[in-house]
């Protein structure tokens, strides 16, 4: 049965068994790759999208759990505090491999959507579900208290 869903603003149709994760339905049939398989468990945060505005982790979730809901991938998002987010990434050079970024910035937008202003203890919490293989932590961290001064 083909579930109907919005990605990054579109209505697309899903036509996939009900119980294929998100992720796959992302990557496999809408051809959105930005979004990274990591552990499949949810324990490493690479397919973190948001779905109704919440930071998920895409590889848990089945398909027929997201009929008429709004999901975003880091393709779509485009919002002030997605602007804010990158631009800080850049200009502190946070990516090293980059494989995790995307499921980084999502949760890093996610956070900020939720609290504008969050302390260390905030931003350790809310990343910490995050994996980043090349370490990179210091220099997360530092860009979202750069791209929250500029929210």
């Amino acid at each position: 049965m083909p579930i109907s869903t919005t990605v990054n603003g579109n209505k697309v149709t899903l036509d996939v068994d009900p119980e294929t994760p998100l992720l796959w339905a992302i990557r496999d049939e809408l051809k959105l790759t930005g979004t990274k398989f990591g552990c499949g468990a949810a324990l490493c945060g690479a397919c973190t999208v948001h779905l109704d505005g919440e930071a998920v982790r895409s590889c848990q979730i089945e398909v027929r759990d997201v009929e008429g809901r709004d999901i975003v991938t880091i393709e779509g998002a485009h919002d002030g505090i997605a602007q804010a987010v990158q631009a800080a990434w850049i200009k502190l050079d946070v990516v090293q491999c980059g494989y995790c970024q995307p499921g980084q910035i999502m949760s890093a937008i996610g956070l900020l959507t939720q609290i504008p202003k969050p302390t260390d203890d905030d931003i350790d919490k809310a990343m910490d579900g995050n994996v980043c293989r090349c370490a990179t932590y210091q220099r997360i961290r530092a860009a979202i208290h750069e791209a929250a001064k500029s929210i």
